[in-house]
């Protein structure tokens, strides 16, 4: 009565094994990212643009804070 023996028929089926723990592993692995991606897109609609333009920017404070320390480069106002 309720034994649980896989020699009983079908019980082998039913066993599910765990995979490998480096196969868990990168499938976790792959999961983040895979969520990181959806939340990081979630009401953008062009990800590609959004990304060119955050490197644009980035290159453009880079390119400011090599410009030296005056910090307000560019024309100056002569007030007279």
């Amino acid at each position: 009565m309720g034994l649980c023996m896989p020699c009983m028929g079908g019980a082998v089926k039913d066993v599910v094994e765990t995979p490998d723990p480096e196969i868990k592993r990168r499938q976790l692995a792959e999961a983040a990212e895979k969520r990181q991606m959806e939340a990081s897109s979630r009401g953008i609609k062009n990800i590609y643009s959004v990304e060119q333009k955050k490197k644009k920017q980035e290159e453009i404070e880079k390119r400011m804070a090599a410009s030296g320390p005056g910090g307000e480069g560019g024309l100056r106002w002569q007030v007279g």
